[in-house]
């Protein structure tokens, strides 16, 4: 590890970033290597300040009481048949599987992070003895060199650079600098001595200015909150007994949390799928894409895009209430297909044809109310929104946990499904990323019913939808209201932003990323790089793909819906590293038949 060049005759590729998507791309190196490269020589180097494997949100040193969002049996960073890809399948065991875990179970994310351990060093194996892997234990402050030569990578805490054929970003989730309002509310708390938690990745918050028994005003209701919830209360001493009644320990405090749906992310879904799937994509495919690539003007997400998608939401649910649930439905299966599908998407056509061939409303599909669940709610106090919204979360996990509502299902896979899509259209924006994690990516469901014990004990009050913050100059504290209780207000002097920074090329913390952006890579508005949709290679702003660069994960306009998904779902992850590592292996092979000077 302590070379920084490679010999003069030898190939090399750095890969920043050795997380899960990182690994990914190496499996798939490793895949591809026989096909594309041979046993030539080949040095590749990965950077990354934490573990191989695991990386940053996966590596073994955080708290064993966080757990993963998903069962054990629907992780897999393995490809099999229905992944889309020009390279060989290369099957491998599921999280379940390699680590003989109940596939039911939600698994501690120190056992996700031994398995994303195993999974690099079998990548690692794979690649045979041809290839050098070094590995690199700090960040990258930039890279630069020519379009058509080899890049400098300059390492932080090195004088000089590495140097390489090519270079794959996989950098995953960032920290980012504060935006206007996260500056003033961080300069309100400083002027009068309160306690201000920007958006961050809760594991590395330092959490201990939240003192015992006093309010914290929490805005964000999905997978952060619910880490931020367990450290506080479980992590503080406190436990549930065998009936699921919370014991404090009496150095929590009082979480009021809120945000602008106001209800927690849905509850995993508790049962697996049988019999016949939708059979999908059927409105939202390639051939839809292409049609919208091929227009005029570039699409609009929410009026392009989204009805398309909508569709397919609905004949994911459709289908699967007419194949499974027949006697809740007042119409045979193709004839509701046949008009289903001449109907435009989400017009009153549509609307009536579902309410004529879905008697009862509660088994229609409707991912407007699904979106706003609260919007026109009121309650008289804030005691009565508890009592709601501690209704509405019981409700929400009977649902998921019940076959006779396994359309749910059905909608969840056809969430997967678009997404897969998505990445050749460019970055849909904030809400689409949102809307997605809010109805298939929610915590597990015995953490729901945690919140539901720790709202009866008083650790958690509900805030409920619309939340508003703002800051008390004359009391010298933060104040927080929403719509579902008009009126009323909570007054804390602390502020806990429950969410991840979104990823911004401006703001990121990454001096990397900044840099890139400042030679000339191209951003969209909402602050991602610009990738190819094919390959993955970062595009500057006349749209040309850089020849040695390339880009995967959440910071580009390619971001899928993780590094590993369930087994059997296409995995749109797998596929783009796939197409990358294809692209970087020809790349490498050209260069050694053809070679370019440095």
């Amino acid at each position: 590890m302590n070379a920084t060049h490679p010999a003069p005759d030898t190939a090399s590729v750095v890969i920043v970033g050795a997380g899960p998507r990182g690994t990914g791309f190496l499996e798939r190196l490793a895949a591809n290597l026989p096909e594309l490269y041979g046993d030539r020589p080949l040095e590749v180097h990965l950077v990354d300040p934490y573990p191989p494997g695991g990386g940053r949100i996966w590596r073994a040193g955080q708290s064993p009481l966080l757990w993963m969002n998903s069962m054990a049996e629907d992780v897999t960073m393995f490809t099999d048949e229905t992944v889309e890809l020009a390279g060989p399948v290369r099957p491998g065991p599921t999280l379940a599987e390699w680590a003989g875990l109940d596939g039911q179970t939600f698994p501690g994310r120190r056992t996700q992070g031994a398995y994303l351990r195993w999974v690099y060093e079998r990548a690692v194996r794979a690649l045979g003895p041809a290839v050098t892997v070094r590995e690199h234990r700090t960040r990258v402050l930039r890279v630069g060199g020519p379009r058509e030569g080899r890049q400098r990578v300059w390492l932080e805490g090195r004088a000089e650079p590495l140097t390489a054929d090519l270079v794959v970003l996989a950098l995953g989730h960032l920290d980012a600098e504060p935006d206007d309002e996260q500056r003033e509310l961080t300069a309100f708390a400083a002027r009068h001595g309160l306690v201000h938690l920007p958006p961050a990745f809760t594991a590395d918050c330092d959490l201990s200015a939240l003192a015992p028994g006093e309010p914290v005003i929490v805005r964000g209701f999905g997978l952060a909150f619910i880490d931020l919830m367990v450290l506080l209360t479980e992590g503080r001493g406190g436990h549930h007994d065998d009936s699921g009644a919370y014991h404090p320990s009496g150095r929590e405090p009082v979480l009021y949390v809120g945000s602008r749906r106001g209800v927690p992310y849905h509850s995993k879904i508790g049962y697996g799928w049988q019999g016949e799937r939708p059979p999908l994509p059927r409105f939202f495919g390639p051939e839809a894409v292409g049609k919208l690539l091929g227009s005029a003007a570039p699409p609009d997400f929410r009026r392009d895009v989204w009805p398309l998608i909508a569709k397919e939401l609905g004949f994911a649910h459709y289908h699967r209430l007419f194949t499974a649930h027949p006697g809740r439905t007042a119409m045979a299966w193709s004839d509701f297909e046949e008009k289903y599908a001449a109907a435009g998407p989400g017009g009153p056509e549509s609307a009536a044809l579902v309410a004529a061939a879905v008697p009862d409303p509660a088994d229609r599909l409707d991912l407007e109310a699904l979106d706003h669940p609260l919007d026109g709610v009121r309650y008289p106090s804030g005691d009565a929104l508890q009592e709601g919204l501690r209704a509405y979360i019981g409700q929400d996990l009977a649902r998921r946990h019940d076959p006779e509502h396994s359309a749910d299902l059905a909608v969840f896979l056809g969430l997967l499904s678009a997404y897969g899509q998505l990445p050749g259209l460019g970055d849909p924006g904030p809400w689409w990323h949102g809307f997605f994690s809010y109805l298939a990516s929610g915590p597990p469901g015995p953490r729901l019913r945690q919140l539901l014990a720790l709202s009866e004990a008083g650790v958690v009050r509900f805030l409920g939808a619309d939340l508003v913050v703002e800051c008390d100059e004359d009391a010298g504290e933060f104040r927080a209201g929403g719509a579902s209780v008009p009126g009323e207000w909570t007054r804390a002097r602390a502020l806990v932003e429950a969410r991840l920074p979104e990823p911004s090329l401006e703001r990121t913390r990454s001096p990397l990323l900044r840099a890139l952006h400042r030679d000339g890579a191209a951003a969209t508005g909402t602050g991602l790089l610009h990738v190819d949709p094919g390959d993955g290679r970062v595009l500057d702003r006349a749209g040309r793909p850089h020849p040695r660069r390339f880009a995967l994960g959440p910071h580009t306009t390619a971001r899928a819906a993780g590094a590993f998904t369930r087994p059997r779902t296409g995995g749109p992850a797998f596929r783009q590293n796939d197409a990358s590592a294809r692209a970087a292996l020809t790349l490498l092979r050209d260069l050694a038949r053809h070679p370019v000077g440095a």
